[in-house]
């Protein structure tokens, strides 16, 4: 989840719109129109992943079950077209990583080579990193399963069972809740909206998106929580800390309504990502007339 605050890191560290729009003056949106299907790939997997996951809890909620966690999800899928579709899952983490590198590299989003530029520009090619990796662990997780080893726990339990481990993982929940915040103020700003082309769709699902993006923040906030507890209290003797966002819901109060709601929230962000899949604006592959969605709603 540090994707997210270093995304939000990033766009704190941008350029001036007067740098940026001195690069796009010198530029011809043609001669990168190669990156645009990139694009669409990459937040085209991202959507797959977070409505796989969504999708595969509610039908679950629906028969009678729970929401799925991680390897419960995997065994949930395994077999025939499960595993098409736990590849798909893992094709589009790894799409969307080749996608936060390329934009890094070619500088689409036109940041340019300064300071700040190359901060942002750092921070892209971490996020395709971390993507990477979670499409590594995803490959490993289905790799044990199916070889019978998931269910121990693995290396994981043990590096989670150290005093290393645990300073790691709360590390990565403070981030994690730095990145909830990010998102949550994503959608209270509405910013969103100055990276979307303005049409009839994007226009009349803005509240949707707005709720999406919310719900994302309100999902990492919990799994943030959930992280620093496991860090705190994870123990070779408490192998299991770490839990589940799933689990620890539907222990509260009105606990399956919470865990049904967090899975439409999932649904939404699902949608949001798609949407940037179908209406994206690519600085250095647009046209410098693309009217935004931020433009449209603000009568300029």
């Amino acid at each position: 989840m540090s994707d997210h605050l270093l995304s939000g890191f990033a766009n704190r560290a941008l350029p001036s719109q007067k740098t940026r729009n001195e690069i796009l003056d010198q530029i011809n949106p043609d001669d990168f129109s190669w990156a645009i299907p990139i694009m669409r790939t990459g937040y085209g997997g991202r959507a797959l992943v977070y409505l796989t996951i969504a999708g595969t809890s509610l039908w679950s909620i629906w028969q009678g079950g729970g929401a799925k966690g991680t390897t419960e999800a995997l065994e949930w899928l395994d077999g025939g077209w499960g595993t098409i579709v736990l590849l798909a899952i893992i094709l589009g983490l790894m799409a969307y990583a080749v996608w936060r590198v390329v934009d890094s590299v070619w500088d689409l989003e036109a940041y340019g080579a300064g300071i700040k530029g190359l901060i942002a520009r750092t921070a892209m090619v971490v996020t395709g990193l971390v993507h990477l990796v979670m499409a590594g662990i995803a490959i490993t997780v289905l790799i044990d399963h199916r070889s019978g080893n998931a269910s121990d726990g693995g290396q994981f339990t043990q590096l989670v069972s150290s005093s290393a481990g645990s300073i790691l993982l709360g590390a990565v929940g403070l981030m994690t809740l730095g990145a909830a915040g990010y998102y949550l103020h994503k959608a209270w700003s509405e910013n969103y909206r100055t990276h979307l082309k303005a049409n009839s769709i994007t226009q009349r699902l803005n509240t949707l998106l707005k709720i999406g993006v919310a719900a994302n923040g309100v999902v990492i906030g919990v799994i943030g929580v959930l992280i620093i507890q496991a860090a705190m209290f994870a123990s070779a003797d408490n192998p299991g800390g770490i839990g589940s966002v799933f689990d620890w819901l539907r222990e509260q109060v009105f606990g399956q309504i919470l865990v049904t709601a967090l899975c439409f929230g999932l649904l939404g962000f699902a949608l949001f990502c798609c949407i940037n899949a179908l209406y994206r604006v690519v600085p250095k592959a647009s046209d410098r007339g693309t009217k935004t969605l931020g433009d449209a709603l603000s009568g300029k």
